[in-house]
């Protein structure tokens, strides 16, 4: 997956959005369901536990299903490459012990998912206006900086793919 510079308005306008219909759908689905459901089956006890449960249970399959369905709509465009982005950077995070001990015996590959590792999440942060960690990130790229450098290995972003990580 490349890394591409994204709209941060566009992108925080349209999770904002999806973020508030999925809640709503879920409330309207789930309530909608559950009450028809309660109102076709009663229970003498007074016990709906089981139709409530299956309210929600369809409305989040629904809404699951929906947005599957329109994922590749360019309304969701942003909104799915953030989301595919932090799956990929999840699959290094999970074997960065791995690549950092590879790194530091100068493996080309392992400096490579790091610097993808670390310029998606340098891209993600910025999105989240999550800044409070970007000091670490700086001090490890510096790091990694100086591994790459002392293995005389450029560093392209471009070059990085998921099939890299399966030799760790």
């Amino acid at each position: 997956m490349q890394l591409i510079q994204i709209n941060k308005a566009r992108y925080r306008r349209h999770l904002n959005i999806v973020i508030v219909a999925c809640i709503v759908a879920l409330l309207a689905g789930a309530l909608g369901i559950s009450q028809t459901l309660i109102a076709l089956f009663p229970d003498a006890s007074g016990s709906h536990f089981h139709w409530n449960l299956l309210g929600v249970v369809i409305s989040a399959v629904t809404i699951g299903f929906l947005l599957n369905k329109y994922r590749h709509h360019d309304f969701m465009l942003e909104v799915v490459y953030v989301w595919e982005l932090k799956q990929a950077l999840n699959k290094v995070t999970r074997k960065m012990l791995k690549l950092k001990a590879a790194a530091k015996q100068g493996n080309i590959d392992a400096l490579l998912a790091m610097q993808y590792s670390y310029a998606g999440s340098r891209l993600l942060w910025q999105l989240d206006d999550n800044t409070i960690v970007m000091d670490d990130l700086a001090l490890a790229q510096a790091e990694l900086d100086r591994l790459a450098a002392h293995y005389n290995v450029n560093l392209n972003v471009e070059d990085y793919n998921e099939t890299l990580l399966k030799q760790f």
